[in-house]
């Protein structure tokens, strides 16, 4: 017996090499693959303690364990009728292997005299000389490179003056019908650079409100209090507009701020190549917990809910955010929020929309069970696009899956065991681990096995998928963790502004990635705490714009 533990124990080193070199691109910390640091006990794949069994069962279907029936009801089909009804709809126990999608969007190729430096996923060609990026910035930043540069790349100058542009119609408008406001002055580009960089400051300050900074109070800073007064600052923020006016044609609930999201969409594209995998997700953009848990009743009150759901498709190897999705919750629509919350057709909706300009380059999308379905998975697959998901018997759309694989046996099976059935490309995988987890996807061959590992109890097998899922979702959920911090902090009342200042957050969120991927980096390592704050004092105008002095 201790012959067999020594082997195990020398077999784990050597499984936990081979799993994480499969996600080498993935800057995922050694405690994801539970080897140190904290449990996870979140995660139902990296928990490493008993105490994880209850996040685990919960997570697979958001429902307790619950053992399959005793005796069938009457006038239910039996076993072999039902694997018959199965077979007729196209699903069998016969797996067969596949090739994993052949990745298109490598992009071009650049000339370079070295191993590029803090960038995943570079690979050299010693013959040709050239380095291929597949995931990473398209564009070469030099290392004087400051925050503001960074930021540019996404609202660059033209964008700041059209803003401006309109903040002054807007405010010429306001004073024709309701009166003249002799405080006014028209803004300059430089005040709304300043401006941007008050409410910005929010997001590293974690206060809410911008006027505490000429408050004198705890979040005061007079340096920066010093650029602007409080009073034009305010004046500023009751004129601010992105669109002063809604043209004849436009319909959309989002007119006002809709051609400064398509803006950020084309620098998103063209600043970004993103890796083959990638997840569609809802990022932690809800109240700060610090602010829900001091505020008073009477507060909580003045809160008026949020009126829109924010979705994003999100490289997995970096967290650059490649795509947002704004869905308004329009009341009692047949497509509103409301009607559809929580329902298959609405993030179906969402996926599609996130996805329309992802056709064509095999793209492995990985998705939580509100938008895992077949309908779903094989429409995309049509469009050279493939998936890999969590299922839920209670939020996931079970159209077209076999029963037998969505019912759980009375006996629970051993950890790590599954079953697999296949329809086509697309495998439906029913995996144990303190819990039964359904996955459904048409990326990963069900021949191929993987591995999780475990600190306390070694290694459990796995269908490569689920490997490769728990891999992926784990470095977003890290990323959500470290980065939604920094969301600015400022909350309008108006849901276009709620939408633009969130918008404005994910950017410098890109930004940041952006340089930590440059050779500015080894200039200056900034944290992203310390980039922000960068970042508000070049738009104030207090500092050079360049790390390198």
């Amino acid at each position: 017996m201790a012959e067999g533990g020594g082997g195990a124990r020398k077999r784990a080193p050597a499984l936990l090499e081979a799993a994480r070199a499969r996600y080498e691109s993935l800057h995922i910390s050694d405690d994801v693959f539970g080897e140190s640091g904290p449990d996870s006990g979140g995660n139902p794949f990296y928990s490493t303690s008993a105490a994880s069994h209850s996040s685990s069962a919960a997570s697979s279907d958001d429902e307790p364990e619950r053992p399959g029936p005793a005796a069938p009801p009457p006038g239910a089909p039996d076993a072999p009728d039902l694997e018959e009804d199965e077979a007729g709809a196209g699903w069998s126990a016969t797996l067969r292997d596949r090739p994993p999608p052949r990745f298109e969007d490598t992009g071009g190729t650049q000339h370079t005299g070295g191993q590029a430096q803090g960038t995943p996923g570079w690979c050299l060609d010693l013959d040709q000389d050239i380095m291929l990026q597949p995931a990473g910035p398209t564009r070469k930043m030099p290392p004087s490179a400051s925050a503001m540069d960074f930021f540019q790349l996404f609202v660059p100058d033209n964008v700041l003056k059209n803003m401006v542009v309109q903040t002054n119609m807007y405010a010429r408008k306001f004073q024709e019908r309701f009166g003249s406001d002799g405080a006014w002055v028209d803004v300059t580009l430089p005040e709304m650079k300043a401006f941007l960089g008050y409410v910005i400051s929010t997001s590293t300050s974690h206060c809410e409100s911008v006027l505490s900074i000429w408050s004198g109070g705890f979040y005061s800073n007079r340096s920066l209090a010093l650029v602007m007064s409080q009073a034009r600052f305010e004046k500023i923020l009751k004129y601010f507009h992105v669109v002063a006016f809604r043209s004849s044609q436009t319909t959309h609930g989002l007119y006002k701020v809709q051609p400064f999201l398509d803006s950020l969409q084309t620098s998103f594209d063209s600043a970004f190549r993103p890796s083959q995998t990638q997840v569609l997700h809802e990022p932690l953009i809800d109240e700060d917990p610090v602010f829900i848990a001091t505020c008073t009743e009477r507060e909580l009150r003045k809160r008026k809910k949020r009126k829109f759901s924010l979705w994003v498709r999100q490289c997995s190897s970096t967290g650059f955010i490649i795509q947002i999705y704004v869905h308004l919750k329009e009341g009692s629509g047949p497509d509103g929020l409301d009607a559809l919350k929580n329902k298959p057709q609405l993030h179906g909706m969402v996926a599609k929309n996130l996805c329309r300009n992802a056709a064509g380059k095999n793209y492995i999308i990985f998705t939580g069970p509100s938008i895992t379905s077949l309908t779903l998975f094989e429409e995309f697959e049509k469009q050279e696009i493939y998936c890999c998901g969590l299922l839920s018997s209670r939020k996931s759309d079970c159209t077209g899956l076999p029963p037998s694989m969505l019912s759980n046996p009375a006996t629970p099976p051993a950890r790590g065991q599954h079953q697999i059935r296949m329809k086509g490309s697309m495998s439906l995988i029913c995996w144990y681990n303190k819990g039964h987890f359904r996955f459904l996807t048409n990326a990963y061959s069900p021949m191929q096995q993987g591995v999780i590992i475990k600190r306390r109890s070694g290694e459990i097998p796995c269908p490569l998928a689920v490997e490769a899922f728990a891999a992926h979702l784990s470095y977003i959920c890290k990323y959500d963790d470290k980065y939604s911090k920094y969301f600015i902090s400022h909350k309008p009342n108006k849901t276009w502004q709620q939408v633009f200042w969130f918008a404005i957050s994910i950017a410098i969120n890109n930004a940041y990635i952006l340089y930590k991927m440059s050779d500015a980096y080894h200039v200056k390592r900034y944290s992203r705490a310390q980039f922000g704050e960068r970042l508000v004092r070049e738009l104030l105008g207090l500092e050079d714009a360049s790390p390198a002095h």
